[in-house]
């Protein structure tokens, strides 16, 4: 008689946290305003507030926008401020920042809203592949806010998991 394969993994106690489950569905989307600036470096603010005001707003609805500069103009804070109002209320989430920076400012809202009171006591993996681009300082975040619940935390696959932290 030959004897069962038990899935040991799947009896344990342990609890996979999967940051991708908590990817935030929607268009991301980069606004350069380098076409918007004289020579692609001098912000005319008559100029600029012109193509604010042209420009096609409708095309972020729910998006998520990453505003920014591509060349290494000086852009007065005001101006990023401005898009900013244009956008409330038509995308989703708005920064100052590159694709990286949107996603960061993202699931760190996201990770700061978790109630983490379900993990308390528990033992936590925070799996490490994903196949949606999550911003490395998820991780961070996510260990961080669960460690004051969390009896232990580790990072990887069941399988094959690093320790992080293990409460005294």
């Amino acid at each position: 008689m030959q004897d069962e394969i038990v899935n040991k993994v799947a009896q344990s106690k342990l609890i996979t946290f999967n940051l991708e489950d908590y990817y935030p569905k929607g268009n991301r989307m980069v606004l350069d305003i380098k076409d918007w600036l004289f020579e692609g470096f001098i912000l005319r603010e008559k100029e600029f507030r012109n193509y604010v005001d042209e420009h096609d707003w409708s095309q972020y609805k729910d998006a998520y926008v990453a505003m920014q500069c591509s060349t290494d103009a000086i852009v007065p804070g005001w101006a990023y401020l401005l898009l900013s109002v244009k956008l409330s209320g038509i995308a989703k989430k708005a920064i100052q920042g590159t694709l990286v920076d949107l996603e960061t400012s993202s699931y760190q809202s996201i990770i700061e809203n978790i109630d983490v009171a379900e993990y308390q006591d528990k033992l936590i993996i925070i799996k490490g592949c994903s196949k949606k681009p999550v911003p490395s300082n998820a991780y961070l975040f996510l260990a961080e806010r669960l460690k004051p619940v969390a009896k232990s935390i580790m990072y990887g696959e069941a399988c094959s998991s690093v320790p992080l932290y293990k409460r005294k």
